[in-house]
């Protein structure tokens, strides 16, 4: 996938310029290498990856950025970016594929049809917290639906760190819960 309007990239990051998104990459990250949330919104709202949808919100961005925040600098590198640009694209085709009446969003029933299509087995109480937080009069825009599967996928993350049986069942101290559930 080429991005035409960016220039080769810059010199400092060995073995990434044969990646095809390394250059629109280093022209959004600029000398750091590093993304922020603001230069994130600018980059997917300039990438076209919302289509027609809203661009995505600053708050979607950070939480974006925090998923794949390894190194916990509040920015994303390379990688990282490469990572979310994957994921992305899987979320934006779950999102069309159930958005069928094109309407730019998705109802209650296809929410839980996509969320399940994803793999999370979620209990109907848990659904209706889900459509009580994105839902807007019943119906989920895509913006919101990236940020759902971003939480998702993160607590989701975190909960199997600490399900170390593979139970269902995990152990969470007061202090780590908090910054669990704050950082996503």
């Amino acid at each position: 996938m080429a991005y035409p309007g960016y220039g080769a990239p810059a010199a400092g990051f060995p073995g990434m310029q044969q990646d095809p998104l390394y250059g629109y990459f280093a022209a959004v990250a600029g000398q750091d290498g590093q993304i922020s949330p603001d230069e994130l919104q600018r980059c997917l709202t300039q990438s076209g990856i919302s289509g027609s949808y809203q661009p995505f919100s600053l708050e979607t961005c950070r939480l974006m950025i925090n998923m794949l925040d390894r190194d916990m600098s509040g920015t994303m590198g390379f990688n990282e970016f490469k990572e979310l640009w994957q994921a992305l694209n899987g979320w934006k085709g779950t999102f069309v594929s159930f958005d069928r009446d094109h309407s730019g969003t998705v109802e209650g029933h296809e929410m839980q049809q996509a969320i399940r299509t994803m793999g999370y087995g979620l209990s109907p109480q848990a659904m209706n917290c889900i459509m009580k937080r994105y839902s807007n009069h019943g119906r989920i825009a895509f913006d919101e639906f990236v940020s759902c599967c971003v939480r998702l996928r993160a607590l989701t993350d975190q909960f199997r760190r600490r399900d170390t049986s593979q139970s269902g069942n995990a152990s969470f101290q007061y202090d780590d819960f908090i910054q669990v559930t704050m950082s996503v």
